[in-house]
């Protein structure tokens, strides 16, 4: 599994510029644009997506350097030790040779001597060997840190942005009129219009009635009735033409699932 750590109490810049990316989502969407229909992804979400990807390789890259200084340390401790083992046995070769020089047995130290050669290139073989499995195991780790990163980076993001819609609308209650607002300039329709809003924000919603009305046609009547389904922030439209889901939650999920399935696709550079 992935060794990120969520960070669920600091606010960082790029946390602020996601806000960002749900808010033009949020209020970019075509009007009269059926509920059922998704919409495709635009821009800042493509942005977002390489940013996700971005950091998953900044991640992967990491850790391949990391793997790549265990390698070579390998490497080095391996090539020490053969040297060390070479001069010991050369020493030894050579007491060995000044014996059988003089006792006539030169032949026995040549074959002592291509053993000992022998011996090894067969280590620093088997040494090369261990290093080249290292390697490609490496290259597999890269792989499934990427493709592990990615869904988590997608989820971390929309839960941060989730928290600081939630602070956002503590510190701004005018933020949900003003979202609200833009929800309902896409009904131009006559008739009733009923807004469902969520019940602890009702009484509020109702304040600005005036101020909402101005977003609708002037021969339509507005309707504003609680509704538990709705989160603080949020609003469903709903009319003789159909119905807008404007809720905080459904436009998160939205995000996440276009950006899930941007993740998942193979990157161009890959290609």
């Amino acid at each position: 599994m992935s060794s990120l750590h969520k960070s669920t109490h600091v606010v960082s810049l790029d946390d602020l510029k996601r806000l960002e990316v749900f808010r033009n989502y949020y209020a970019n969407t075509q009007q009269g644009e059926d509920r059922n229909t998704p919409p495709g992804p635009d821009q800042e979400t493509i942005s977002l997506r390489d940013q996700i990807i971005q950091d998953a390789e900044n991640f992967a890259k990491q850790r391949m350097e990391e793997v790549a200084a265990e390698i070579q340390q390998m490497l080095d401790d391996a090539n020490a030790a053969i040297e060390q083992w070479w001069q010991e046995r050369r020493e030894l070769d050579l007491q060995h040779f000044e014996q059988m020089r003089s006792e006539g047995y030169q032949t026995g130290y040549n074959e002592g001597r291509e053993e000992a050669e022998q011996e090894i290139r067969q280590q620093w073989e088997t040494s090369l060997g261990e290093a080249k499995t290292i390697l490609e195991g490496a290259y597999r780790m890269k792989e499934e840190i990427i493709q592990e990163a990615e869904p988590f980076l997608v989820e971390l993001s929309t839960s941060i942005a989730e928290k600081i819609i939630g602070k956002q609308l503590a510190m701004s209650p005018e933020w949900t009129i003003e979202q609200v607002t833009k929800a309902l300039s896409r009904r131009r329709e006559q008739g009733v219009i009923t807004l469902c809003v969520s019940p602890s924000q009702l009484n509020f919603i109702q304040a600005a009635r005036e101020e909402l009305h101005l977003a609708i046609d002037s021969q339509a009547e507005l309707q504003i009735v609680p509704d538990v389904t709705v989160k603080d922030g949020g609003c469903v439209i709903r009319s003789a033409f159909g119905s807008i889901d404007a809720r905080i939650d459904t436009q998160l999920s939205e995000i996440k699932r276009e950006l899930m399935q941007l993740a998942l696709q193979p990157g161009e550079e890959g290609a």
